[in-house]
């Protein structure tokens, strides 16, 4: 493989993090997947982390510094991470056989209880729900993303919003509405090939 120039490797980090920023605005935030994520988009505190990492090892490294980085943060600076993997773990089931080793890092820093690491992969799949199943969507963004939450602001957020355990429920009803044709006029999808 040829070495990726340097201004490459920038115009390929600003199009995963525009992929993202537009699944954020048009899915999570426009079909109100999430409630609480309008707030810290508005306010800027979201930041977009992208990994050059192709090995898992080098994504764990880059997860480590993105969970230092986000603790020593204030909040008001910097509530949430969005670490995008354009490059790495391309199939959903080594995607999800690497939580297990991401949680390990955030025992590791001794960050567990402080920080927890929700999961986002093009092609993600509930267990307990057929392979085709609209639903999916819930948790599919363009690229394999880690998103780092302090759990503080879950919990502020849960407190704002009483009934945050129907929310699954009301997504899952929200996108059987939408449908394939529906979630496919978002255009929300990569623009960047995944080479992992």
């Amino acid at each position: 493989m040829r070495p990726v120039k340097s201004s490459e490797a920038a115009d390929a980090a600003t199009r995963v993090v525009d992929d993202t920023r537009r699944w954020l605005e048009r899915a999570v935030i426009g079909l109100n997947l999430c409630p609480f994520a309008k707030a810290v988009h508005a306010k800027g505190q979201i930041h977009f982390a992208v990994s050059p990492a192709r090995a898992p090892q080098d994504l764990l490294d880059d997860l480590r510094h993105e969970l230092l980085a986000l603790a020593a943060a204030t909040a008001q600076v910097r509530d949430t991470t969005l670490l995008i993997a354009p490059f790495c773990l391309p199939e959903f089931l080594l995607f999800n056989d690497f939580l297990a080793e991401a949680d390990h890092v955030l025992v590791d820093l001794n960050l567990e209880g402080a920080i927890q690491i929700a999961p986002f992969h093009p092609q993600f799949e509930f267990a307990d729900a057929p392979a085709g199943d609209i639903t999916h969507y819930t948790n599919r963004a363009p690229y394999p993303t880690l998103h780092l939450l302090r759990e503080d602001s879950v919990a502020r957020a849960v407190e704002a919003f009483p009934l945050a355990q129907e929310i699954f429920e009301k997504n899952k009803q929200t996108l059987r509405s939408l449908g394939p044709a529906g979630w496919r006029q978002l255009k929300v999808g990569a623009r960047l090939p995944n080479e992992g």
